[in-house]
């Protein structure tokens, strides 16, 4: 698959902070928002295959990419007012959301006029206790600058060490990280955004989940029409919440792909080493027929 020509743009949330963005295709508007450690341009060739339908806005969420810095006081309502202004200037009532993105898109359909959501693998939980637990420490650990050991202690509070890495000592999934990301920066282009840059946007995520935790009963007022994707490789803590979602969500349709991970809907490479551009693809064909239907 070629890579999407994209087109850059900015729009001003209503804190005055710039908020930037691709563009790409014609046709009907579409807000792709990515998740966690994740930039707009971590979903090229999921714009590229709508964009033949669509015009794909991917914008950079706070911190990353080309939009301003996350602030003190940020809050999900923050996030929903960012997307707005992206909605507003795209002229968009469609959005697809990944992970935290997704609980984003989710939290925004209750009370903005989208008229369809897609979402992969929202970052909706029951508790949010354990989130705001591993966030003391996560913070602790960025602020004496030691990046790589705030990832470990992040990939843990969100779930996603696989299995074998439970049994390695932390301090040596530490310098395995710090070799990671020091290997990423060598080899990385000059207007790449790395994990070293991402890495302190995971505070935000962290909240994000613990914010929105427990509030399945809320999302009984989204009218919008709803696609709620997962994967059965996927993060095992988030499936929970497609199931309760899939029974409070009005309007709700639910896909689970055998065999795709948390990762599938974005690009491979980086932070996404197992992702497929066939699994993109087919994820693709999901959410534009989707879509299309209206």
């Amino acid at each position: 698959m070629k890579t999407a020509e994209l087109t850059q743009g900015t729009v001003t949330s209503r804190d005055g902070t710039e908020i930037g963005y691709y563009k790409t295709g014609q046709g009907p508007a579409v807000v792709v928002l990515h998740g966690s450690m994740e930039s707009a341009r971590s979903h090229t060739l999921l714009a590229e295959a709508l964009a033949t339908d669509f015009t794909v806005y991917l914008p950079d969420r706070r911190g990353r990419g080309r939009s301003g810095a996350q602030r003190p006081d940020h809050t999900v309502r923050t996030e929903v007012e960012d997307l707005e202004a992206v909605l507003t200037a795209a002229g968009a009532d469609r959005a697809f959301g990944v992970s935290a993105g997704g609980a984003v898109v989710l939290e925004a359909a209750r009370t903005l006029p989208l008229k369809q959501i897609a979402l992969y693998e929202p970052a909706i939980v029951a508790d949010g206790a354990p989130h705001r637990e591993w966030l003391t420490r996560f913070d602790q650990e960025v602020a004496r600058g030691d990046l790589a050991a705030g990832m470990v202690t992040s990939m843990f509070g969100f779930e996603m060490a696989p299995p074998f890495l439970k049994v390695i000592p932390r301090g040596l999934l530490r310098r395995m990280t710090e070799k990671m990301m020091a290997k990423e920066e060598r080899q990385a282009p000059a207007d790449a955004i790395t994990m070293r840059q991402l890495a302190p946007t995971l505070h935000v995520e962290g909240t994000i989940v613990a914010e929105l935790a427990g509030t399945f009963d809320s999302f009984r007022a989204v009218n919008a029409d709803v696609l709620l994707l997962g994967g059965t490789k996927g993060l095992p803590g988030l499936k929970p919440g497609r199931d309760t979602l899939e029974k409070v969500l009005p309007h709700c349709r639910r896909i689970e792909f055998d065999g795709y991970d948390h990762g599938s809907s974005s690009d491979p490479g980086g932070v996404n080493p197992t992702g497929k551009p066939d699994a993109v693809r087919r994820i693709a064909e999901e959410v534009k027929a989707f879509f299309k239907q209206s």
